[in-house]
């Protein structure tokens, strides 16, 4: 259950969103304030959502022995809408430049003017709860485990999500001049390729959970 759910917790956290506004943040003036509270921001987050998600999925009483088919048929679920959205993304026509910013999303603004406040609610938006976060916790809710092993593994997939966050700001800490000077780099190819980077990572997250969910599936009839 918790190589599992790590896992999938791993192909959430590969945000390209997430990754630039922390480099965005540690360039700022204030760097270690402003990505501290960002990282404050998705860690509430990804907790609040995980701990509600984790409630209604195991009202759902899917952990019961005779509930592995609908088990199964959830991840099956969750694997071709993951799919489908990559596709989406990926067709979806890219946006023309936009010197002005006039047509900036509530995101681009608010880390465009990198502030304590600004920088929580980025936090709070960006790390709303994706498919992949969700299949992740859905390993969780569904496994017979303790109440103490379903915390840790609500606390591992939560670390693990907001990965891209607080590793950025540990390396920052540690050495802030070449860590800047490597996310800047980094960050100019990223802006470049994030399409294809979100549509990889939401590509493979859906093809493994829709093989688990026919396998699983076809091992029950």
């Amino acid at each position: 259950m918790l190589l599992q759910a790590a896992g999938l917790a791993l192909l959430a956290s590969l945000s390209p969103t997430a990754l630039l506004v922390a480099a965005v943040y540690l360039g700022s003036a204030r760097p270690r304030l402003t990505a501290v509270i960002y990282l404050t921001g998705a860690v509430i987050m990804s907790l609040a959502m995980g701990i509600v998600l984790l409630l209604i999925l195991r009202s759902a009483n899917l952990s019961r022995p005779a509930d592995y088919t609908p088990r199964y048929e959830l991840r099956l679920g969750l694997g071709i809408l993951l799919l489908v959205a990559a596709v989406v993304v990926i067709r979806r026509p890219s946006r023309p430049p936009d010197p002005d910013g006039a047509k900036r999303g509530m995101v681009d603004r608010l880390v465009a003017n990198p502030a304590p406040v600004s920088a929580f609610l980025v936090g709070i938006l960006v790390f709303a709860p994706g498919v992949t976060f969700l299949a992740a916790l859905q390993v969780i809710a569904t496994a017979q485990a303790s109440l103490d092993m379903t915390a840790l593994a609500l606390l591992i997939v939560v670390v693990i999500n907001v990965l891209l966050v607080w590793l950025p700001i540990l390396l920052y800490l540690a050495a802030p001049a070449v860590t800047t000077r490597y996310l800047e780099a980094f960050n100019n190819g990223l802006r470049t390729h994030a399409r294809a980077i979100l549509c990889v990572v939401m590509a493979v997250a859906g093809v493994i959970l829709v093989a688990n969910g026919i396998y699983g599936l076809a091992v029950r009839q």
